[in-house]
């Protein structure tokens, strides 16, 4: 695992310096607008066209060298970080800005996920999958410890635009992990030979494999419907903990920080322990708690101490959760597809979750917000529940989500396609070998 582990290594700092860099304009745009209208569009902005793109995503990714997809990726996300910095020295920069760098940095993005996610396949054993992507998860989630922590440190020293410059620096350290490290192209499966057409018909065939095969549609399904639900609790977390503490940087800060302590911790257990043996309940399982003990303890809290607490769950069993599907996809489908299959995946899995951003924050502030307010529509009925006062609609979102999130976790296990998919799709490795004939 040596060369996976430099790669990893380096997407670590990056994420490391992109997470200081999202703090930090956060904060600014917080401070700009004062509405959760505004950070909910530069989430939107910056995830949507990774979704959207991902089916054209994921046929480049299984033509082209994987490596240097993910270069050109991370080269992008360094060229929008530039751009801002850029307009911030000059004391240009808009909201609006924001939006642009996001979606550019986004479209890139979308092909991140499917090279990493296939170049895992073929660097490492079938037996480290759960290993590996526990190692992946421990990265977003060790960043995220840092990021707000330094973050909130450095601006008051160095500025958003010092912050910013490190960000930059981080993208370098990547690509250059990434430039020492050989990662092989897998072998051409018959599978993948049929697959072969114009980029237009390999970015559908994700969906014709997947929709021919009920047992991996629905688990994806499951991700569509708990994605919606929890995107409307995750968008507007920032916005609700500045309202409930006065808009205090550092309260913001240690909650992030104590959930990527919680992700650090899940994704060290998922790198030693690999998973449950059977992953599935991973999976469903894993909505389940999240749901009950993080998003509603966070909803109902109203200080550092109940947010962080539910953060800590949500991000422990987040890696479990997450590591758990990677390894059932990347068990079940053969190499050479795996980036049109795992794209298509993502597209079905995330499509809602755009749509939740973009309702999240109107929901926020001009319902959620003034029915809890103060002698709110609201407040006889779920003050008790949550308080009064701002940030206290936002809490009511949050604990909507916590009973949703459980209702379709609990879901998933009672269709038997989605509770035995391990049993009833076989181990690419297990299906007879039928590789394309060689080329003369």
């Amino acid at each position: 695992m040596t060369g996976f582990t430099v790669i990893w290594l380096g997407q670590l700092v990056s994420l490391l310096g992109s997470g200081m860099t999202t703090f930090a304009v956060s904060i600014w745009a917080w401070e700009e607008t004062g509405q959760a209208t505004a950070l909910a569009l530069a989430m939107f902005f910056g995830f949507g066209p990774q979704v959207l793109l991902s089916p054209l995503a994921g046929a480049v990714v299984d033509r082209y060298n994987r490596k240097l997809v993910m270069i050109l990726s991370d080269l992008a996300a360094g060229v929008s970080t530039i751009v801002l910095l850029t307009l911030f020295l000059s004391e240009r920069l808009e909201i609006w800005h924001l939006y642009a760098a996001n979606a550019f940095a986004g479209a890139f993005g979308s092909f991140q996920f499917p090279a990493y996610s296939a170049a895992v396949s073929v660097m490492i054993p079938k037996d480290h999958y759960g290993r590996a992507n526990g190692m992946i998860g421990l990265a977003g989630s060790a960043s995220g410890i840092l990021a707000p922590v330094l973050a909130g440190a450095l601006i008051g020293w160095i500025g958003i635009g010092g912050v910013m410059t490190i960000d930059i620096i981080t993208f370098v350290f990547a690509i250059a992990m990434l430039l020492i490290v050989f990662i092989p192209q897998p072998e051409v499966s018959a599978e993948g030979l049929q697959a072969r057409g114009s980029l237009w018909s390999e970015s559908l065939f994700g969906f014709k494999y997947i929709f021919s095969r009920p047992s991996l549609l629905g688990l994806q399904l499951v991700f569509f419907f708990i994605n919606f639900t929890a995107m409307l609790g995750f968008t507007v977390m920032a916005p609700m903990v500045l309202a409930r503490s006065g808009s205090n940087a550092l309260a913001l800060s240690y909650t992030q920080s104590i959930t990527a302590i919680g992700g650090v911790a899940g994704g060290l257990t998922m790198s030693f322990w690999g998973g449950p043996r059977r992953r599935v309940n991973g999976v469903l399982g894993g909505m389940i708690l999240i749901s009950l003990l993080g998003s509603i303890p966070t909803g109902i809290g109203r200080s550092v101490a109940w947010w962080a607490a539910g953060g800590f769950i949500v991000g422990f069993i987040l890696p479990i959760l997450n590591g758990s599907n990677q390894a059932i996809w990347q068990a079940k489908v053969k190499p050479d597809i795996q980036g049109r299959v795992f794209a298509v995946r993502r597209l079905i899995a995330q499509i809602a979750a755009p749509v939740s951003m973009l309702s999240a924050g109107p929901l926020a502030d001009y319902i959620f917000e003034p029915a809890m307010a103060e002698g709110g529509a609201w407040t006889g009925t779920f003050g008790w529940l949550v308080g009064t006062g701002p940030g206290a609609g936002m809490g009511l979102m949050f604990l909507m989500v916590g009973f949703l999130g459980a209702l379709i976790g609990l879901g998933g296990y009672a269709f038997p396609k989605i509770r035995y998919v391990e049993d009833i799709m076989p181990d690419h490795d297990e299906v007879p070998a039928q590789t394309a004939p060689a080329a003369t």
